[in-house]
Order: structure tokens, then sequence, then C-alpha cells
């Protein structure tokens, strides 16, 4: 018996590979002959570096950038030899996670760090890139990062405007003579699954503002100052399209990469998915095993393990979901793919206990060992 394991992360408690390795464990004590292969998932955001490590032929890469208070970071990316690829989460150089909460502010925080990192991977031969938006503190419309790439963005002196969204509110003049020339050769597979716009009542500021530290007061702010780095954008690149779904992504990333670069917006499930080669350790397996923390109706909208399930199910594979805890709006995810899903608590007990990752494994571990039994 083949069993496939691609579980994404429970957040705060198990990474991808050990909620993995937790169920291989239990398949094992049940069939000490069954061949458990754990292949780590993720969907664009936190956990994509590692599941390409883990999965490829990747090589990792750490780099010092500008971290998104401008403070310097100790940031990773990985390279896949076989085609010069760099998978590059934002989150490493310019995410929420690197900014204390008491200073949080989408006003103040910087990409400047993730156009350090495509140089780099650009200086060691890279020409494709797949880049994950998951999980930004920004809202600078991936000014920072453009600036770092070589974009000259100038207030009404002609001098450079600061880093951060509240450079945005000086911007007259956009100069791209001196973007980096290796990116005209340069391709971007950019993960995002939003819809998001930049600007307006389903723009970045107004939507994600709030989650990064934004007022009322400075969503508004930073909308007006969008919207003017948009129509300026466009003088110079007549496709530039505010409006575009995902050009919202990651505090105006998306828009950034769409306008300035080589780029295309896919789901994220589904680069990881077609860049580890999912499908073909699929063909020939019994059974798929995925889940997440949490399973509820978002589940569908583009997770990984909707984007596993389907994938099994192109080829007939019966697939069963863990999650940490299941709301009663997830049976839906058994409409899109997932034959049954067991969360794996199994008594009462307290949040930061369910976290606690010696506790998660172990319940995980028992739950699989249990269904496995059966089956």
């Amino acid at each position: 018996m083949k069993i496939v394991v691609a579980i994404d992360s429970f957040k705060g408690s198990l990474s991808s590979l050990q909620a993995g390795n937790a169920v291989k464990e239990a398949i094992c004590r049940v069939n000490k002959n069954a061949e458990v292969l754990v292949k780590p998932m993720a969907d664009g955001g936190e956990g994509t570096v590692s599941a390409f490590l883990y999965s490829t032929d990747a090589q990792r890469v750490e780099k010092t950038v500008c971290g998104p208070l401008a403070k310097k970071v100790r940031a990773e990316y990985c390279i896949l030899k076989s085609s010069d690829t760099a998978v590059i989460e934002v989150a490493s150089a310019a995410g929420i996670t690197l900014v204390p909460l008491d200073e949080r502010n989408p006003i103040n925080t910087t990409t400047y760090g993730v156009g350090e990192l495509i140089l780099d991977a650009i200086s060691r031969g890279c020409r494709r890139f797949i880049i994950g938006l998951g999980g930004s503190a920004t809202n600078d419309g991936g000014v920072g990062m453009l600036t770092a790439l070589g974009v000259e963005f100038l207030d009404k002196d002609n001098k450079p405007i600061s880093l951060g969204a509240k450079g945005l509110r000086d911007l007259v003049k956009i100069n791209t003579e001196n973007i980096a020339c290796e990116l005209k050769n340069c391709s971007f597979k950019v993960a995002c699954d939003v819809k998001n716009s930049l600007c307006g009542e389903s723009g970045c500021s107004a939507v994600f503002g709030p989650q990064k530290g934004a007022t009322p007061d400075m969503i508004c702010e930073m909308d007006a100052w969008l919207s003017n780095y948009a129509e300026l954008s466009a003088a110079l690149f007549p496709e530039a399209d505010k409006d575009f779904e995902g050009a919202g992504a990651a505090g105006g990333l998306g828009f950034a990469f769409l306008t300035y670069t080589n780029s295309v917006l896919q789901s994220g499930v589904d680069i990881v998915l077609e860049e580890t080669d999912m499908e073909n350790d699929i063909i020939d397996a019994d059974i798929v095993v995925t889940g997440e923390g949490r399973l509820d109706s978002q589940t569908v909208m583009g997770k990984a393990p909707i984007g596993v399930a389907k994938l099994a199910k192109k080829h007939g594979k019966r697939v069963i979901a863990f999650c940490g805890s299941a709301t009663p709006d997830a049976e839906i995810c058994n409409e899109h793919g997932i034959d049954a899903y067991f969360p794996i608590l199994r008594g009462v007990t307290t949040l930061k206990e369910a976290l606690d990752e010696d506790n998660a494994y172990k319940n995980l571990a028992a739950a699989a060992y249990q269904v496995f039994r059966l089956i």
C-alpha cells in the first residue's frame, strides 16, 4: 500500500513536515510494510520555501536584508538547482511576524528587502522566480521592492521619497531608467489567492490595513496615495490596472509585480503542486492524506487541502484529511474532494494546550493510528 501524505502546517503548532511525519509514524505502526511518502505542503504563504527544500533539489540561501521596519533581518529563500528558479516568501523579508505588536503600522513598513532578495537571486543566475505573497506587514504598493530593483520614486524636488507607505504621499514622479537590466529576462509566478484590487472598498488599505495596524484615517490616506501611485504607473505602463484581481495582494505587491515585471498571478497551492511534481507521486497511490490546522468553509477557497484533494480525485484516489479543529460548515469540504476529515483533539483542552507542539503531534498521530487501523 502506498500512501501520500501532503498536509499543510497546523499554524502555531506543527510545521507541514512535522504533521506529515506524525501521520507516517501512525501508519507504520499499523502496517510496517506500507510505503508512506511525506510531501510538505503550502499555499504560497508561510512554509512554501520549506516545502520546496524537502520535496525538490532546492538549495537554501540566507541573506541579510532590510526588514519591514528598515532594520536588518536575516531572510532565507531557496533556489531550485534544476531550473535556476528562486522561491521567495515575502514574509521572510517583510512579514508581519517581524514587527513587534506595538510597532505594527503599515504607514512605516517597507518591502525593500523583497527587492534585495530578488537581486541576490539574480546575481546567482536565477531568471525564474516563484513568489509567495502571504503574511506581509506592508502597504507600500511594492514601492520599496521596486526601489531596491532600481526604480526611482521622486518627490516635487526630484528627491527619493522615504520608505514605507508614508513616502507615497510625496510621490510626483517615477523613473524606471535605472531598473535592474536583468529583469527584462526574468519571469515571475506570483502565488496569490486573494481577489482584492489595489484601491477602493475592496483594496488592500481597506481590507488588510486594519490587520496590520492601520486606523480609519490611515486607511483613507493610504488609499489616496496608492491611487496616485497607480496613475503615475499607468502613465509609464498603459496596461497597469489598479482594479485587477489580486493587485492589492500583500499591500499592493501584486500591482507592483504585474506592472513592473513579467509576472502572472496564480493560485499558490497550484504552483506548489505543479513545481513539486505532486501529481506524479499521487498517480500510483492508494490513499492521499491532507489537512490543515482548521477546516472550515474557507478551506475550499484555494487552500492547500482542497488543492491536494482535487488533484487526487483527478486520479480517483481516496482522500482523508486531519485537522486541529473543524467548524460546522466544514462539511462543504466533502463536496470538494475530501472523502472524510477527522479533528484530532481527544478531550476538553485549552487553546494553549491544543497548540503545544508535543500535544499536537501526539494527538495527530493517535487520530491517524485509529483511522488507519480501520482502513
